[in-house]
């Protein structure tokens, strides 16, 4: 490996972060595994890839359970989102309320859930440079809005889709609508999360079956690892008609389920998976997995497969074998959210239909890690197994946090839109290749 001097004028922060980055991008064609793969921020770097398996877990409180919330700061002025050579980063819109999930609408304006304000708003880029000149609240007075979804399937929905804490609502909707217009129509009730019930997961996404028949929903536990009368019809994906009847558990024992979406081709649904908390560093790893019908993913009372859980000692021994272990181990803490699989045409070929997964960050962990986007390549509908940094940077090299990714889209042009609550924007990558 090369040396490098000090130049003159640098601080030692910032060669702390330059060097964090070069020496990650040495090995950045190999697969980290085992305890390597763990890892913290400074070795994130767009291309470093990691693959985590059930033999490198740890054993529950190896090391004791940290509490290290982020200390969050205004973006530095030398401070940018990092990608892969060829793509590029810039500001899609800024000055927004918290934004999280971010929808693209068949004609290609972009719906926003400003959760926290309880309000969708919608964003049009009308000339097509990269930015909207359109920003308007498009629906207020709903209760924690998280997921957003259009009905029918196609380029002339009817009807969108709401999903707040407490119900599953919809409005009638034309292409181009800018302000709802009518009362919300109740599809489904939900058992209630976050400032309606004190705690708890309070985030609810939806997404459409790939032929337009199902509405999936989401929900995560209201505790940590509670197997109380409270966590009934919690930590769930359900099922249902577009107009809530035949309601169903779809899957269960995913404690939190915040991402919902639709693999272009095979159909098949996927989940971005936040487990649980208070087992140490790395245990247990967050996941992205396909979701199977009627499958049983261990919370409470086991994780990742039948390792049992520390407070559930000797419980439901009869569910031990039936814990599916899911297809993509995620750095433990690293809290993915928002989900989707890039189904454009501006990127290269090789990230056709490769899910990615933006991830919020770490505060039970004593090392940070996420606060970054991740990409999860996919072969034939079924995932590899690794998972590799895609945009990384929202960390200072003190360890301070700017930037939180939650939500994540693919716009009409073939770019992708990620959403940062913690610089409260949204950020637009495209792919320029050898420019």
């Amino acid at each position: 490996m090369k040396t490098y001097r000090r130049t003159p004028g640098r601080s030692s922060a910032t060669m702390a972060g330059l060097l964090a980055v070069l020496t990650i991008t040495t090995v950045s064609a190999e697969v980290l595994t085992g305890r390597a793969a763990f890892g913290d921020w400074t070795s994130d770097a767009p291309g470093v890839r990691r693959k985590i398996t059930v033999e490198d877990l740890p054993k529950p409180h190896e090391v004791p359970s940290s509490k290290n919330r982020p200390k969050m700061v205004d973006r530095p002025e030398d401070a940018w989102p990092k990608v892969p050579a060829g793509f590029k980063v810039e500001l899609y819109a800024e000055k927004l309320k918290e934004p999280r999930v971010i929808v693209t609408a068949p004609n290609g304006d972009i719906f926003v859930a400003e959760s926290k304000s309880d309000r969708v708003s919608v964003l049009r880029d009308e000339d097509g440079d990269g930015k909207p000149e359109l920003n308007q609240v498009f629906a207020t007075d709903l209760k924690q809005p998280f997921g957003i979804a259009f009905y029918p399937l196609g380029d002339d929905p009817k009807f969108i889709y709401i999903a707040n804490t407490n119900e599953v609502v919809r409005f009638p909707y034309k292409n181009g609508q800018l302000k709802v217009e009518g009362k919300p129509e109740v599809i489904t009730e939900l058992s209630s999360g976050g400032q309606l019930t004190g705690g708890g997961h309070w985030t609810r996404d939806i997404v459409f079956s790939k032929d337009g028949t199902k509405l999936f929903i989401s929900i995560g536990s209201k505790s940590n690892v509670d197997d109380n009368e409270e966590e009934a019809d919690r930590a769930r994906i359900f099922e249902c008609d577009p107009d809530g009847k035949n309601k169903r558990v779809y899957a269960w024992g995913v404690r939190n389920p915040v991402g919902l979406a639709i693999h272009p081709e095979t159909g098949d649904l996927w989940t971005s998976v936040n487990e649980r908390d208070e087992l140490g560093d790395n245990l247990p790893p967050d996941y992205v997995t396909k979701v199977k019908d009627g499958g049983f993913y261990g919370w409470p009372w086991f994780y990742i497969g039948g390792n049992e859980d520390p407070s559930h000692v000797g419980k439901k021994a009869e569910l031990k074998d039936q814990v599916i272990v899911p297809d993509v181990l995620l750095q433990s803490h690293t809290a993915s959210l928002c989900m989707t699989f890039y189904d454009g045409a501006m990127f290269p070929a090789e990230y056709k239909n490769h899910a990615f997964a933006a991830q919020h960050g770490s505060w039970n962990r004593e090392r940070r890690t996420g606060y970054k986007l991740i990409r999860i390549p996919v072969d034939g509908g079924n995932a590899t197994g690794e998972y590799e940094d895609f945009m990384t940077g929202f960390v200072t090299a003190d360890g301070d946090v700017w930037g939180r990714p939650v939500g994540v889209t693919v716009a009409k042009d073939g770019s992708m839109l990620v959403s940062d609550d913690g610089a409260n924007c949204i950020w637009r990558i495209t792919y320029e290749g050898n420019k």
